[in-house]
């Protein structure tokens, strides 16, 4: 998703499925903790629906709305987390999961605790 686009004015936005199909509207949005970009977007679907998170990354803006690679189905299934609260980093790995996204592996750890290495050693 283009990433200068202030969250604020996601909310309240129609949000439609890969299909064209009506999802519902963006209630909340998610920053990330380490960049502070959008991540997930909240979308109320139906009137007394709950919110089903998706995935900003692969979703666009196109004419004032928001357009999620996904069926409708698969966001009608997505793990509900309540909105309002942080999303956990387990949270976010089930709904990345669920999406069927891939995820930054965790970095290489360091077995080399207290070694001190040179440039001019092999």
């Amino acid at each position: 998703m283009q990433t200068d686009i202030d969250p604020r004015n996601l909310i309240g936005r129609k949000a439609f499925d890969r299909k064209g199909t009506k999802i519902g509207t963006v209630d909340e949005v998610y920053l990330d903790d380490a960049t502070g970009t959008p991540e997930w977007a909240a979308i109320r679907m139906g009137l007394f629906g709950r919110d089903a998170f998706v995935p900003l990354e692969p979703s666009e803006l196109i004419e004032g709305t928001l357009r999620v690679p996904f069926d409708r189905a698969l966001i009608k299934d997505a793990p509900d987390f309540g909105v309002g609260r942080h999303l956990s980093p387990e949270q976010e790995v089930q709904l990345y999961h669920h999406y069927g996204l891939d995820i930054a592996p965790p970095p290489p750890v360091d077995h080399n605790f207290g070694k001190v290495t040179r440039q001019d050693e092999p």
